[in-house]
């Protein structure tokens, strides 16, 4: 409809085969919907209450996955066989090759740092292979975005916070968990405290902690879990009745929890199940995929979990006057 239709000041004009525009061309600004803020799922939800269906165009930029429960199911039962592979392979070979006894090949499990970093990184290798294989090649996805890793917005309109301050968030957190852990009973009789016994050892779990598990451990629980998993509780919600903006809200919280959880119960061993470290260890989780969350992207997390690590490798070689004085054995 043209102004000319409802105001006589501006009779139509004869001849003319100009057509008025159509409001479905011409939309005014105000008719807009709000876009997608940054792929943030949580400010999505309360931009757009409108959408009421299971959608793929409904869903913020950062669910906006191209796997799902089936997929999700093959690359657990991938992680566990692939991790018992390589333990039986580190099994046999010890037990063949240097005639040692089972119970020797345990301690060795459990103490010794080349063992014990050569067999996560192998692991984690095979877990990004995985996910490099069904994901890019398979699919033909950009590998590091379909994962979530894209750059934050430090626009400070979007209130996202600038990456620098990720990282030192990161580094308070250690020392948050530091001191609390303190107090945790049986804290200095963890399995980990193994390799704080040899130079050599700590060299290399400090050089994982840095350089392999920040990248590693986002990619899989901020960049592939996290969004399966707030898709499975959204869809599960929805068949409850809930309203889709409703569902999502609720699908990204429990998948924050759940992340959070695993990566406490991943390091669980590490720490001889002592549920006062594993406890912190989850919180530690929850923040990191929180962020994830908040930012939509892995980037972030990616750096409080950096920064985390950076400051417990460096209150490590200042401990121990750069890793010359090594704790006395238990």
């Amino acid at each position: 409809m043209s102004l000319a239709d409802n105001n006589p000041e501006f009779p139509p004009e004869q001849g003319s085969d100009r057509q008025a525009p159509s409001a479905q061309t011409e939309p005014s600004p105000s008719s807009e919907p709000s876009a997608p803020l940054a792929g943030d799922p949580i400010s999505y939800v309360i931009v757009h209450p409108e959408a009421a269906h299971p959608a793929i165009s409904n869903l913020p930029e950062d669910l906006r996955i191209s796997w799902s429960w089936p997929h999700l199911l093959l690359f657990l039962v991938y992680a566990m066989v692939s991790q018992i592979v390589i333990g039986i392979g580190a099994l046999a070979y010890y037990s063949t090759s240097r005639h040692m006894t089972q119970r020797q090949i345990r301690h060795l499990f459990e103490s010794d740092p080349r063992l014990i970093v050569g067999t996560n990184v192998l692991w984690f290798a095979l877990i990004i292979l995985f996910l490099y294989v069904t994901l890019s090649v398979l699919r033909d996805l950009p590998f590091w975005r379909s994962l979530g890793w894209k750059k934050l917005d430090a626009n400070p309109l979007a209130g996202k916070g600038k990456p620098w301050m990720y990282f030192i968030s990161g580094s308070g957190l250690s020392l948050f968990v530091i001191i609390t852990s303190s107090r945790v009973k049986n804290a200095e009789h963890i399995p980990i405290q193994e390799m704080f016994k040899s130079r050599s050892g700590m060299l290399l779990l400090m050089s994982m902690a840095v350089l392999v598990a920040p990248l590693v451990e986002e990619t899989v629980f901020r960049g592939y879990l996290y969004p399966v998993f707030a898709r499975i509780a959204s869809n599960v919600a929805r068949l409850f009745g809930m309203d889709c903006s409703s569902a999502i809200r609720v699908g990204v919280v429990i998948s924050i929890i759940t992340t959070g959880v695993l990566f406490g119960l991943m390091h669980a061993p590490q720490l001889g199940w002592t549920w006062g470290l594993v406890g912190l260890l989850i919180f530690v989780g929850v923040i990191f995929t929180f962020a994830r969350a908040w930012t939509g992207t892995v980037f972030a997390s990616f750096l409080l979990h950096l920064g985390y690590n950076s400051m417990l490798a460096f209150l490590t070689i200042v401990g121990t006057k750069g890793f010359t004085y090594m704790p006395p054995h238990q």
